[in-house]
């Protein structure tokens, strides 16, 4: 039952576009005590389908720049490729750290954002009242 709450969990973020992979590793290493190179692994594999999907919405709805995705892509599949090899080659502690630290500057990121959009609207406001 925990890993059908978590597929769906994972699939509705992901659906959204804000990185359901993210909340996927999480939640299998945290919840199930699946190893990290196990969670991420099984990530790439959930990460398919689901984007399938997404590009496939994404396309009917003109949302989708097809010369910039398809030149993100080839430098994507390089880096992944990269990004493989170094993972395999690192202990499961390290990676955990490295992994968090990532989550953490995406927090932060998006933080700053929150933070920056309110200050624009608070002065926004503030100056339709003068």
């Amino acid at each position: 039952m925990t890993q059908i709450v978590i597929g769906i969990v994972a699939g509705i973020v992901s659906g959204t576009g804000m990185g359901g992979g993210t909340i996927l590793i999480f939640l299998l290493t945290f919840m199930l005590g699946v190893e990290q190179h196990v969670a991420q692994a099984t990530n790439l594999i959930f990460f398919i389908p689901t984007a399938i999907v997404a590009i496939i919405v994404n396309l009917k709805n003109k949302n989708i720049d097809i010369k910039l995705a398809i030149l993100i892509s080839v430098f994507g599949i390089i880096g992944a490729i990269i990004g493989a090899n170094i993972s395999v080659h690192i202990d499961v502690g390290v990676l955990r750290k490295c992994f968090g630290v990532f989550l953490a500057m995406i927090t932060m990121n998006e933080i700053y954002s929150i933070v920056k959009l309110y200050t624009k609207q608070y002065k926004n406001n503030k100056n339709m009242r003068q």
